[in-house]
């Protein structure tokens, strides 16, 4: 095996990883954990004990 075939396989593995992050991040069950840190720096100081 030599380097353009490791250069081939880092490719695809990427290629893959890319695509299963981008699937797991628009499946609709995470989208209300998705919603819920979007509004994490919008909350409430008071809320979390800060002044």
């Amino acid at each position: 095996m030599d380097i353009n075939d490791m250069r081939s396989v880092v490719t695809v593995v990427s290629m893959l990883l890319f695509v299963g992050v981008a699937v797991w991040t628009w499946q609709r069950s995470r989208r209300d954990a998705f919603d819920e840190a979007a509004r994490l720096p919008f909350a409430d100081d008071a809320s979390t004990g800060e002044q």
